[in-house]
């Protein structure tokens, strides 16, 4: 791993933005955005006590890092394994709601980690529950990679707010509503600008339907982006199914 791989994750490939616009922004969820989400599994999210998955990023001679996660959606608590700026081992556990006690390390590098990680894990969810982003059906177009043709929606966060405002994600979506490709235009001068990756390696965590396989380029650059050893703990249970 690059001894700045975290935090040069964060300025490389953060493409998230969690943090909702000002209430002014919010709209009703998009109907299209929806029927993606539920294809996802969102109608038995509720059944979700926790989710374990480890995100794994590799940018030739740029960054190659791995991050693991223990996340409580209900609570909130998230706990993580990886290594900081300098590749010393870390692991630490805190709530989101408590952020601003956290060290500097956890507010600055693990958490905009957490973030950039989980929407790599769950975007077509994020993309219905973020009201603040403006989402467009934009019909059949050309796939960005090889042939043929997939719904283009896309998904424009506002020009303030947010960790990366003016970001626009579109998303090339099949007659199964399961996204194929995607490519990212980031908002704002930071890079990179251009991110194009597939969507594959579908496998089933539970009632969670999740993209393990992202292939592309990050600014020409080429790009891998996996997520290793998902597995979810269902309310009532005490055991972890793992996706397959």
């Amino acid at each position: 791993m690059a001894k700045r791989g975290c935090s040069t994750m964060i300025r490389v490939l953060v493409v998230a933005v969690l943090v909702s616009a000002a209430a002014s922004w919010a709209q009703t969820p998009s109907p299209v955005a929806g029927q993606i989400a539920k294809a996802y599994g969102l109608d038995s999210y509720g059944q979700i006590e926790a989710i374990r998955y480890t995100f794994n990023l590799d940018i030739p001679g740029l960054v190659k890092l791995s991050h693991s996660w223990e996340w409580e959606p209900k609570t909130g608590k998230v706990s993580y394994e990886g290594k900081d700026k300098d590749g010393k081992p870390v692991k630490v556990s805190y709530m989101r709601s408590a952020l601003s006690s956290q060290p500097d390390a956890v507010k600055n590098e693990v958490d905009p980690a957490f973030v950039n990680d989980n929407y790599w894990l769950l975007f077509p969810f994020h993309a219905y529950w973020d009201t603040s982003a403006t989402v467009t059906d934009q019909g059949m177009h050309k796939l960005p990679v090889g042939s043929g043709s997939a719904k283009l929606v896309s998904v424009k966060y506002p020009t303030e707010g947010g960790y990366t405002p003016g970001d626009t994600w579109d998303l090339y979506v099949g007659k199964d509503n399961r996204v194929e490709q995607m490519v990212y235009h980031r908002g704002g001068p930071k890079k990179p600008s251009l991110v194009t990756a597939t969507w594959a390696g579908y496998k089933k965590a539970g009632p969670l339907l999740v993209s393990t396989e992202h292939r592309g380029t990050a600014d020409d650059k080429p790009l891998h982006i996996s997520l290793s050893d998902v597995s979810v703990k269902l309310t009532g249970s005490d055991t972890w199914t793992k996706a397959e």
